[in-house]
């Protein structure tokens, strides 16, 4: 294609040229996670080719060393390729091959080829789905498996402390049967547990790795027993179960396992968007909203009005969510993009893919540390709302009917007096009954009276 100008102080090389100069589409790179399994994979592929008898030892170890230096992040700046570029990610392949090479050249002291050498037994075409499942699988349980997990800890812990509160109950936003914060927040903390469970049955699929497929999948110029060697390998250097994708022909031409976690991820996002404008609501005033809690102050609210704080954890949490929603659509379509025996879009699903990880992951922390742990419940307006609760009624359904409960509500609520006052004149029931049978608190347990149904 002849000759190029590569910059002189670059490890990279012309094919990393090339991609720079044909793709200055966003200045978005590819992830730090990514370069990370990229490093992974090549020093684990030189390892094993060199068991095989495919590499020399002392050439293999050069690759080696340069690949692990790639992979802690000590060469990032060598990685200049654009997300937008060849839909198999080969310019960030040849990139890494690239980078390795001449680093390796330089460790070893003879010509070390990206093509011949560090990419033996690979292509692109296995590397790049190889590294989108190894980055993620990497990306989750270092950082967003124990980041939903601390979460969670958080939510049942501050659940636990306050256990013995009662507040208003609310469906449709509208007064509704009361229950405890323990219950409440129960609630979120089983949307997080059962987020994390999601994520862990999708890890089988997502640790299943491409590499040995080569170019099509048929495993051509790659040692028979190469795959199956470099995911034990890589899974002895990560302490993660990888192993040989079932079908090599799948794992090229598809990304299922990719838009899989991301549809995980989303859910994720849609429970802490739930919990987030929960907490929204229930912070909301401190005079003309719900008024339930108070959120750690933590900024200024506004340049003009003082004294104003906002609930900008949750903020910045749903933000978030609404991120890793759209990504999730992004990746959805360029899951379906494979063609025959190759995805065409790899290298917008790993960063996608690896963005939700990271955001999830961070604001699961802040939404922890800075909004459920440190937030105080304001017992005094939730005792207000709850003596005058219309709804408390419903637990003498099956005393005096919903017709005679229904009429006693709206009494109650048109006089804005308590519900139980309004019932002892309605009914002729004692106020020691009512008081049982009208504790907020005992109708928290369940199985209290009877009859009735509806929203």
């Amino acid at each position: 294609m002849g000759e190029l100008q590569v910059p002189a102080d670059a490890l990279w090389g012309a094919q990393t040229q090339r991609a720079v100069q044909n793709f200055p589409v966003s200045g978005m790179r590819m992830p730090r996670g990514f370069i990370r399994a990229l490093g992974l994979i090549k020093a684990t592929a030189a390892e094993v080719n060199a068991a095989l008898g495919e590499l020399p030892k002392p050439l293999a170890r050069a690759i080696a060393t340069a690949a692990e230096e790639v992979a802690e992040g000590r060469h990032d700046a060598q990685f200049p390729v654009d997300v937008f570029q060849t839909g198999s990610g080969t310019s960030s392949n040849m990139n890494a091959n690239e980078v390795i090479a001449h680093l390796a050249t330089k460790r070893l002291g003879k010509p070390v080829h990206p093509n011949d050498h560090v990419n033996c037994g690979q292509s692109s075409n296995d590397t790049i789905p190889t590294a989108i499942h190894v980055a993620a699988a990497l990306a989750l349980h270092e950082q967003l498996l124990p980041a939903l997990d601390h979460l969670a800890r958080s939510i049942e812990k501050k659940a636990k402390s306050l256990a013995k509160i009662t507040k208003t109950g609310r469906t449709h936003l509208m007064d509704a049967m009361p229950l405890r914060f323990d219950q409440e927040l129960g609630g979120w903390a089983a949307q997080v547990r059962n987020g994390i469970a999601r994520l862990r049955s999708t890890l089988p699929r997502v640790q299943a790795l491409a590499q040995g497929g080569t170019a099509v999948g048929t495993g051509i110029n790659a040692h028979p027993r190469f795959g199956r060697q470099f995911a034990a390998a890589l899974g002895k250097r990560t302490g993660i179960a990888f192993k040989p994708a079932p079908d090599y022909f799948e794992a090229l031409s598809s990304q299922d396992a990719a838009v899989e976690l991301s549809g995980q991820l989303k859910t994720v996002a849609v429970s802490l968007m739930k919990i987030a404008n929960d907490l929204r609501w229930m912070n909301s005033g401190p005079l003309a909203g719900l008024g339930e809690i108070e959120l750690q102050a933590l900024q200024p609210g506004s340049s003009i009005m003082p004294g104003k704080v906002n609930p900008v954890i949750p903020e910045a949490t749903a933000m978030v969510c609404v991120q890793v929603i759209g990504n999730d659509t992004t990746i959805t379509v360029a899951g379906q993009s494979g063609n025959f025996q190759l995805n065409v879009m790899l290298p917008v699903v790993a960063y996608n893919l690896l963005q939700s990880i990271e955001l999830l992951a961070n604001v699961s922390r802040l939404l922890a540390d800075d909004a459920i742990a440190g937030f105080s419940v304001r017992q005094d307006h939730i005792d207000a709302a709850l003596s005058k609760n219309p709804i408390l009624i419903t637990a003498l359904n099956a005393v005096i009917g919903y017709e005679k409960g229904a009429a006693i509500a709206k009494r109650a609520y048109k006089e804005k007096r308590a519900v139980i006052d309004v019932a002892q004149e309605e009914t002729g029931m004692s106020a020691a009954a009512l008081r049982k049978l009208l504790d907020p608190t005992r109708l928290t347990r369940g199985g209290i009276q009877g009859g009735g149904g509806g929203g």
